[in-house]
């Protein structure tokens, strides 16, 4: 009888402890479950179950292969939130919004003009402002406040002397073929430290640099934005579509930049050394490699024709490619020049898998077949002059042609 006692008081007590430990992980975060009438916090229970799920979608992404065994990285891929570059200062001690914060961010955002306010009626601002951008979408605000994970704050690195110093001149050079007209005399934004005054002697010189930016000089395509020559695709690119394609050896990346200045970009994954330093690419020269699951590629041998957020030619990437899951591939870019910022900076992406079916991408660049504007400006320039010459119009340089266009005035922007 005792032992028959014993044995139904052991199993008893089995129960009671299996009870005890499912209520503990059932119990949602934060609350409390009892085992033996002792109050346990089950919020200890929480933390693996992200990691386990991390680890499962991790392994199920590990088994996507190509047919010759490397990690398959292939499709059509985007980002379909709007997450600034930089954490905004009114964001600076936010690195992650809540749900309330994203709802509200997307009513805010969805309500702003795109563009579309009107400057006096006729004048020349409201002319050369005529380009609105109401049919453009807006993206759901992310849920981090900027792409740079480091530095902490979210915010590109100080530049050097050397890059301060090359910024000032570049900015000086743009406000002084600006300053004689109506936008430094109203003191607009763009015109913002700089005083209003006869055309500059300027106007008769080559930059101090490569022009990458709009001067207010329509003397050849050179003073136009690489945007205006259908240049302005560039790395690194945190926007667009981007579709990936492998073969034994290469990896190629076409990218989906704005008004049909799309690009491919090709990868070599086979050993081969970078180009000699002394030949230098618009888009740089690229090498890749596998370090387990994802593919690490090093570009250099940037062109001093191109410029990024002010660095040129010591432009130096380090770009990290991992599928985390069947849908998810994570983009980090380690962004480093010596002579332009004080540190290197990092940032980090989360780019979601399109449908490969549904949608359809033009991979041939299509902006210079469609691009009259461009031959446009350059021969509305020559007609302007020429009747300045002739007494019948006013002096091109007192004309804004490289501002307008409106602001948009998104929080997170």
């Amino acid at each position: 009888m005792t032992r028959r006692l014993v044995e139904i008081i052991g199993v008893a007590a089995v129960l009671a402890l299996v009870i005890g430990l499912l209520n503990l992980a059932s119990a949602p975060g934060g609350a409390q479950a009892s085992i033996g009438g002792v109050e346990v916090a089950a919020a200890a229970a929480e933390p693996g179950a992200a990691p386990a799920a991390a680890a499962r979608a991790q392994s199920s992404a590990r088994g996507i292969r190509t047919a010759w065994g490397e990690p398959d990285l292939q499709g059509i891929w985007n980002d379909p939130y709007q997450i600034p570059l930089q954490r905004p200062a009114q964001f600076a001690d936010i690195a992650e919004f809540t749900d309330e914060q994203r709802a509200a961010l997307d009513e805010q955002r969805g309500a702003m003009l795109r563009r579309d306010e009107r400057a006096p009626l006729g004048s020349e601002r409201d002319v050369r402002g005529a380009y609105n951008a109401v049919f453009e979408s807006i993206r759901p605000t992310g849920d981090r406040t900027s792409l740079i994970i480091d530095p902490p704050d979210g915010r590109v690195p100080a530049y050097t002397p050397e890059a301060a110093e090359r910024v000032r001149a570049e900015r000086e050079f743009a406000l002084a073929l600006l300053q004689a007209t109506e936008t430094c005399r109203q003191q607009e934004p763009a015109c913002a430290g700089w005083e209003y005054a006869p055309p500059s002697p300027l106007f008769e010189e080559v930059p101090p640099f490569y022009n990458t930016g709009r001067l207010n000089r329509n003397d050849g395509p050179e003073d136009r934005s690489l945007s205006e020559r259908c240049m302005g695709a560039g790395l690194p690119d945190f926007g667009g579509f981007r579709r990936i394609v492998q073969s034994p050896g290469q990896v190629a990346i076409f990218y989906d930049v704005g008004q049909g200045q799309g690009w491919q970009r090709n990868v070599p994954v086979d050993g081969s050394p970078h180009l000699p330093a002394h030949i230098r690419q618009r888009f740089g020269d690229s090498r890749g490699h596998w370090e387990g699951e994802t593919l690490v590629v090093d570009v250099r041998n940037f062109s001093e024709k191109r410029s990024y957020r002010g660095s040129r030619e010591n432009l130096h990437l380090v770009e990290r490619w991992r599928r985390l899951d069947e849908t998810t591939l994570e983009y980090i870019v380690t962004v480093d020049d010596p002579t332009t910022w004080t540190r290197p900076w990092t940032v980090r992406q989360e780019l979601e898998l399109q449908d490969g079916t549904l949608n359809r991408i033009y991979y041939e660049p299509r902006c210079h077949e469609g691009n009259y504007g461009l031959p446009g400006q350059l021969a509305g320039s020559r007609v302007e002059e020429q009747a300045f010459a002739e007494g019948r119009g006013p002096d091109p340089a007192t004309r804004d042609t490289a501002t307008g266009g409106g602001t948009l005035d998104d929080p997170i922007r």
